[in-house]
């Protein structure tokens, strides 16, 4: 079965990036001209998800509001003869169906995922976590899908991390298969660093399926007291294989303020309108000819 649905959970409260998060979503955050979360929404667009519910919290209309319909602009924008920019906004809207359920009590990874449960139903999905921002030729959600597709069964992104990072990630354990594909034996959420089984870091893209969910249903409280996605997948592989894809990328951790600011800087470099005055800039600023 293929996958045309895709879990955002974007309950959480941002608060690495107070106070600027105090009234507006982290996933709302401003790279170049595009919110964070839309980045997101387009890479699972383009490797074929036809459906996209968020899972969101107190707070998080305006990420709503923003996937939706704005008539009092798009009257401007026409009055105003601004085509380009009133094509732009309709295609935010119209690019896939979006759905919203809200996680009333802010339980971790696991929790949010089990609120998708009854969007999801008997199918394969996917789960896309917005704040990390992967430049990729082909999407990496796409990549993941082209794994789940040749093994038909559930698949993690997987990125190779310094030991000294380790411990702000998943961690995975597991045999190399075929080029960048891994089948895992052993999952661990944010190891010490003398603990960690490798330094194969688990990213924030996912390909599952629906036997998660009795699995979350029974799930107790992890690391933090919130239900970890790691720990039910870990259960599930004792059940079936799970396997990880070492995506082809560049990833920027845009939850953590130096890697926004660096995705800042490598996609702002990246467009044909001010990248040639972007780099001058940059180069005056850090002294170089």
């Amino acid at each position: 079965m293929q996958v045309k649905k895709a879990i955002f959970p974007v309950a959480g409260l941002g608060t690495r990036f107070l106070p600027a998060t105090k009234a507006s979503p982290k996933e709302m955050l401003p790279l170049i001209d595009k919110p964070l979360v839309q980045y997101v929404v387009e890479e699972a667009v383009a490797s074929g998800i036809e459906q996209i519910l968020f899972v969101t919290g107190r707070g998080k209309r305006a990420i709503e509001d923003h996937f939706d319909i704005s008539f009092e602009l798009e009257t401007l924008l026409q009055e105003k003869g601004k085509d380009q920019t009133l094509r732009e906004m309709r295609e935010i809207s119209e690019m896939v169906n979006f759905f919203y359920v809200r996680q009333k009590q802010a339980m971790g990874l696991g929790h949010a995922i089990l609120c998708a449960r009854d969007f999801v139903g008997d199918e394969p999905f996917a789960v896309l976590l917005g704040d990390d921002i992967i430049d990729a030729g082909k999407p990496c959600l796409g990549q993941l899908l082209e794994v789940y597709e040749r093994y038909h069964g559930p698949v993690l992104a997987l990125e190779m991390v310094s030991p000294e990072q380790i411990s702000s990630y998943g961690c995975v354990r597991a045999n190399h298969i075929s080029e960048r594909i891994y089948e895992i034996t052993d999952l661990v959420e944010k190891p010490k660093k003398e603990e960690a089984p490798s330094n194969l870091a688990i990213i924030g893209r996912y390909v599952l399926t629906p036997d998660i969910f009795p699995i979350l249903a029974q799930q107790k409280p992890g690391k933090g007291g919130e239900i970890q996605l790691t720990d039910a997948i870990l259960k599930l592989s004792k059940k079936e294989a799970i396997y990880g894809c070492r995506f082809e990328g560049i990833r920027h951790d845009c939850g953590d303020k130096l890697g926004f600011l660096k995705a800042t800087v490598d996609m702002a470099l990246k467009r044909e309108e001010f990248n040639q005055e972007f780099e001058d800039y940059l180069r005056e600023r850090l002294g170089c000819k």
